[in-house]
């Protein structure tokens, strides 16, 4: 089953891509995410598993909802896309 990406999804993974481009991390980004790719779904669940301990340090109004994103294969390509749209502009 496919998930289709909603306009907020989209927005929320443009403005997590601004800020990746921003700390020029990209080339790093993209190879992690390639890397991982096939590990998407474990990979959410470990950040809801770790969420509680997380929330103890550091905001986490983003990190539930990046969690259920990257358990989708279409958020982790729509991320990379951007992050290369937005690298070429840099």
């Amino acid at each position: 089953m496919s998930y289709i990406l909603t306009d907020s999804d989209k927005a929320f993974l443009s403005k997590l891509a601004s800020k990746i481009v921003r700390l020029k991390l990209i080339t790093p980004s993209i190879f992690f995410l390639e890397m991982v790719k096939p590990l998407n779904f474990i990979g959410s669940q470990t950040m809801v598993f770790f969420g509680p301990i997380i929330s103890a340090f550091v905001k986490t109004d983003g990190y539930y909802r990046a969690a259920q994103l990257f358990e989708q294969h279409s958020s982790i390509e729509f991320l990379i896309c951007e992050l290369e749209r937005l690298g070429k502009n840099e």
